[in-house]
């Protein structure tokens, strides 16, 4: 009898969770296994990419009004999910004035999702393992019948400003916490000690024969005009990627003489803080936004330097991925930066402050030599990940 396995994901538009996911859903022997996907919103440019094996679960409309407006909940008719979003927001607010702490992403999240929870509705089918592989895991406790549960870490967990209360409560019944680094599982555990032996690593796992296959596709927007370097970064438009910086390390970069263009794609809420950024540094012809891409792999194969600017990773997808297509990388020291890469050998650690990132990718870019050998060192790893796999087989087995 195969084991049931049901993966919670709040949709499927470009990011790091979601490539890791499909990673992972490519390679699951379905010899063994019957998976579903519960998709809280049927959306995202990585929705198609589902592998035909899983079996898509039927869109629930409750669930996609976790990110939502609140004035257009209410504009819609669904007022009780405009009330709940806006408790959540009090609720918060007032958490925060009363501990003193720091409100953010996290302990947004874990407020609203606690204040919709007793709308949504009961997520159908018995499973043997559930695993809520994006965000906070209270539906995955509340709202899906499972004997085994599982929540997914994807970031440093010492920048989130959680509600420590509400994770508490929360991780005391789930089964395992996975991290995608030792760094972001040292750091979980540094936070709470007490789930300690809840905590595993399964480090993200790569499709690279579907990579290679991707990374063949013709591209005409990212033109190479004479004898310049182009560098790329792939990132969702946050605080987190850094990309705001981006134009200044570029312009110091071109004052230390070397003729770069810089592409980024992607997308997100900095957008407007990027292109402001690129006005005040006089960049408009050297570093480009490309947007949106389904496929960034053919850029990667094509750009002779990868960036990965960050202050703040769990472990970057977009990394591994240049990586896997023999690209010299560079990121920046940022508090998992160890784990990402051997620093010298299959890619380059920089400082993060601008003036010292700059100089260091100079120096690199000036070297044939080293971004030779780079290059050619990653030809002799396996970014696939492939043997993580046993490690989430040991998870449902156990």
């Amino acid at each position: 009898m195969k084991k049931k396995i049901l993966f919670l994901m709040p949709s499927m538009f470009i990011g790091g969770a979601e490539r890791s996911l499909l990673g992972l859903l490519n390679t699951i022997d379905y010899e063994k296994y019957d998976v579903s996907l519960f998709l809280y919103r049927h959306e995202g440019e990585f929705f198609s990419c589902v592998p035909s094996k899983v079996h898509l679960l039927t869109s629930i409309p409750e669930y996609g009004t976790f990110d939502i407006p609140i004035k257009d909940l209410f504009m819609d008719g669904r007022i009780r999910f405009g009330m709940a979003r806006l408790w959540s927001k009090i609720s918060m607010r007032l958490h925060c004035m009363k501990t003193h702490e720091e409100m953010g992403v996290w302990m947004e999240m874990q407020y609203i999702s606690k204040s919709l929870l007793t709308l949504l509705p009961q997520i159908p089918g018995r499973y043997d393992v559930g695993i809520s592989f994006l965000g906070i895991p209270d539906v995955l406790l509340e709202k899906v019948d499972a004997k085994k549960k599982i929540a997914w870490n994807h970031t440093d967990y010492s920048i989130l400003n959680p509600d420590r209360k509400r994770d508490q409560d929360i991780y005391t019944r789930i089964d395992y916490i996975v991290s995608v680094s030792s760094p972001c599982t040292e750091q979980f555990v540094k936070m709470y000690p007490e789930f300690r032996d809840k905590a595993v690593t399964i480090e993200n796992i790569l499709s690279t024969d579907l990579l290679e296959i991707q990374a063949k596709e013709l591209i005409t927007d990212m033109p190479r005009n004479g004898h310049e370097k182009i560098l790329l970064s792939v990132g969702r438009y946050s605080e987190a990627k850094n990309f705001d910086n981006i134009p200044d390390i570029c312009k110091r970069i071109r004052e230390l003489g070397v003729d770069i263009i810089w592409y980024i794609i992607g997308y997100g809420g900095e957008e407007s803080l990027i292109r402001e950024r690129i006005a005040e540094a006089d960049m408009e012809n050297y570093v480009i936004l490309l947007g949106k891409k389904d496929n960034p792999y053919p850029y990667i194969r094509k750009c002779d330097l990868y960036v990965q600017p960050s202050r703040y990773e769990g472990k970057a997808v977009t990394v591994r991925e240049a990586q896997a297509l023999h690209k010299p990388v560079v990121i920046t020291k940022f508090a998992t930066s160890s784990s990402q890469l051997e620093d010298g050998k299959d890619g380059v650690i920089v400082p993060m402050k601008n003036e010292k990132c700059a100089e260091k990718i100079v120096m690199l870019l000036q070297n044939e030599t080293i971004m030779f050998r780079i290059s050619d060192n990653t030809y002799k790893k396996d970014y696939s990940n492939v043997q993580e796999l046993n490690k989430f087989y040991r998870l449902i087995e156990n």
